[in-house]
């Protein structure tokens, strides 16, 4: 854990583990994990008329409006847990506009590191294949790695389920946006000498040591040419 704020950011293809490893990541250097995700879900689960716009995008496999995400995102980095301390966003920006218009909602801030969760397409196909989430709270499990009881989340309750986004076919469209849309902000991050490529095959713990030991490396980089 840290003193500062650190602002970081978290990319990598679905099922990279960016949802495992923000957490991971918010522990280390106790900072609020901010997953558009999450508030997506909770909009759909609202069964307000936003929340069925929401529902059929994510279904297709599509990415949701930028205005619509910036506004979550301004009136959540408003709270004190991330207005004080910084934050680590899961699923966010997904293209270089977002970055763009995230460096505005910032400034005079800026983002510390953006670590990009490098592996083979085929790993995660197979990742996704067994991926069950719980349908309350977003929890994310798998067929080896299942809830206590069978199909009931350990921290809520609610039902453990294969995601509607989760099919093989929704899959292949949101990894094709992946490639298009969301890849190119590495090259963007690159220039502006932000981004920490993280190898995130192996455990969960060795990909989380590598995570953190290149966000330490990055936030010492910083502090050194202060």
């Amino acid at each position: 854990m840290t003193e500062r704020a650190v602002r970081l950011i978290v990319l990598g293809k679905q099922g990279s583990g960016k949802g495992t490893q923000c957490v991971r990541v918010a522990a280390h250097y106790g900072i609020p994990h901010i997953s558009t995700g999450d508030m997506l879900r909770a909009a759909v689960n609202s069964g307000s008329g936003l929340g069925a716009r929401v529902r059929a995008t994510m279904e297709a496999g599509e990415l949701v409006s930028d205005d619509i995400i910036l506004e979550v995102i301004r009136a959540r980095l408003s709270e004190p847990d991330a207005a004080g301390h910084g934050f680590v966003f899961d699923g966010f920006p997904r293209t270089v506009g977002q970055a763009d218009r995230l460096d505005e909602v910032l400034a005079p801030a800026a983002i510390d590191a953006v670590a990009s969760l490098e592996i083979p397409t085929e790993v995660v196909v197979a990742r996704i294949a067994q991926r069950r989430t719980c349908a309350s709270c977003g929890r994310v499990y798998s067929l080896t790695a299942p809830p206590r009881v069978q199909w009931v989340c350990d921290f809520c309750g609610g039902e453990v389920v294969q995601r509607a986004d989760d099919t093989e076919e929704a899959v292949a469209r949101r990894l094709a946006l992946y490639d298009t849309q969301t890849a190119p902000l590495t090259a963007r991050y690159r220039d502006l000498g932000a981004l920490v490529p993280v190898d995130a095959t192996g455990t969960v713990d060795e990909v989380a040591a590598r995570l953190i030991a290149a966000v330490d490396a990055r936030l010492a980089a910083d502090e050194v040419g202060a």
